[in-house]
């Protein structure tokens, strides 16, 4: 019985499926960008190409339909928001520390801007609000998800206030506010939003520990 050799690996197939991935990162990263200023229902295949210099068919064939290619965008900005807000403040201290810097990286992604168009979802959310479907279900999905991340942080911080009293949700609503009228204010170019943001955290959120004793 004759042995055969094991199935090398398709060099040529790792390589192209290496490129697409490269290409469709280079591509919705630029997609985020458009969408954070037009939207997602502006984003066409055409309109990327003629932005990057490349050709549409390959962009059609990457992704092949605009819901696939709008759905790959919001998976690059959310990816981008994580890394840019979520991931540095993880290095601080669950509670008050943790959340006061997941809101400082994000006036940090907005203020800067990040994107050109301020937030992402705020861009777009109200585009798709009242359109059911995936990209309204993945946009919604994102949201909650970074509403989740301060309500559990609010609540580590509660835990060790407990006279405080204070209602999370309420909380998470007011500071989801407050949040949304600071992207606003600085696309209108209103000076001293941040300023006014950072008093609303201040007067929503416990006491920081560690400012208390003193370090």
């Amino acid at each position: 019985m004759t042995e055969h050799a094991p199935p090398q690996p398709d060099s040529g197939s790792d390589r192209r499926r290496l490129r697409g991935a490269r290409s469709r990162q280079i591509i919705t990263r630029h997609a985020v960008d458009v969408a954070s200023l037009d939207g997602l229902g502006w984003l066409s295949f055409g309109r990327l190409a003629d932005d990057l210099q490349i050709s549409k068919a390959g962009i059609q064939t990457l992704f092949g339909t605009k819901q696939n290619l709008q759905l790959s965008t919001v998976d690059t900005a959310h990816t981008v928001f994580i890394d840019a807000v979520i991931r540095p403040a993880q290095q601080e201290t669950e509670g008050v520390p943790r959340l006061r810097a997941l809101l400082e990286h994000w006036i940090a992604y907005v203020a800067q801007p990040l994107f050109p168009g301020g937030c992402f979802w705020n861009a777009n959310l109200p585009e798709f609000d009242s359109r059911p479907g995936p990209v309204r279900d993945a946009l919604m999905g994102q949201r909650r998800a970074w509403l989740d991340v301060l309500a559990g942080q609010l609540a580590r911080a509660a835990a060790a206030y407990p006279p405080a009293g204070i209602d999370i949700d309420l909380t998470v609503f007011q500071l989801d506010a407050a949040l949304n009228a600071t992207n606003t204010a600085l696309r209108l170019d209103e000076s001293g939003s941040v300023e006014k943001l950072r008093r609303v955290i201040d007067s929503l959120l416990p006491p920081n520990p560690l400012s208390e004793n003193g370090l």
